[in-house]
């Protein structure tokens, strides 16, 4: 049954659209029953992501690698700093916001089948509809390395820990 899920959940996450921490927040979680998962990512470099490259700082490191644009504006950068950006528009709800940094959906899909409270209820049809539940190194490395300018030894276990939230209780 598992294998299937996670074929269907390939499928489907290419159908649905981004919806946007807020969307994820009004879904419930926000409170401490279900998780804490807003708070712990408000409070991690994730939620920042963007705003780092807001900076004069940001902006005098993607000059010296040769960039021509301010750090906000360099695809190379943007890449890792928020999501969204190499996405069509219209996989994105107008609620989705890029400035948000890196965001639910960056690492669990697309939300839009999923975010409703009837489905959450269930984890196997969450998944159904698209909700990524993972836990990878391999996944995290794709902005956590040497590419990176200010990349700095990464190691997966502790890193994991400022971001890990639990998962919400089935109402």
């Amino acid at each position: 049954m598992l294998p299937f899920l996670l074929f269907l959940n390939l499928f489907i996450h290419n159908l649905n659209i981004n919806v946007g921490v807020n969307t994820c927040v009004s879904a419930c979680h926000k409170s401490e029953a279900q998780g804490n998962q807003f708070n712990i990512w408000k409070e991690s470099n994730h939620s920042k992501a963007f705003q780092t490259l807001q900076t004069p700082e940001a902006d005098s490191i993607a000059l010296s690698k040769g960039f021509n644009a301010p750090a906000a504006e360099t695809p190379h950068c943007v890449k890792c700093h928020t999501f969204g950006t190499e996405v069509d528009e219209s996989e994105l709800k107008a609620s989705f916001d890029k400035n948000q940094g890196v965001q639910c959906e960056s690492c669990h899909g697309p939300g839009s089948g999923y975010s409703k409270l009837s489905v959450m209820k269930d984890k196997e049809s969450a998944m159904s509809k698209g909700l990524i539940i993972h836990r990878k190194e391999k996944f995290c490395i794709q902005c956590h390395n040497s590419d990176s300018p200010t990349f700095f030894q990464f190691d997966y276990e502790p890193m994991w820990q400022q971001i890990a939230h639990s998962k919400p209780k089935v109402f």
